[in-house]
């Protein structure tokens, strides 16, 4: 729901932190899956740690940057698929 609540029509001041854990979120999620290689990169916590500064602090905004350019085009196929099966197993309840 994070996903419709960014893209909803009227944004408020809750945009830029659903968008900072729509973003960490898949961060933790390939940090994860790439765990083996990521511990090969010398110095990655303060690389991490970098990241994450640069993501939510206000003067950059990095997670909308991030969304905005790289998720929001991989995820707008599937935008009117997500919660619509929530809607259709309450509905059949």
């Amino acid at each position: 729901m994070s996903f419709k609540a960014i893209d909803s029509p009227d944004p408020s001041k809750d945009t830029q932190w659903l968008t900072y854990w729509v973003v960490f979120s898949f961060f933790s999620i390939i940090e994860t899956t790439c765990s083996f290689f990521i511990s090969w990169i010398p110095f990655y916590f303060f690389i991490k740690l970098g990241f994450f500064l640069w993501l939510y602090h206000p003067q950059f905004l990095g997670a909308e940057v991030l969304y905005n350019q790289v998720l929001k085009p991989c995820l707008i196929p599937y935008l009117n698929t997500i919660g619509s099966d929530a809607a259709v197993q309450k509905k059949t309840s």
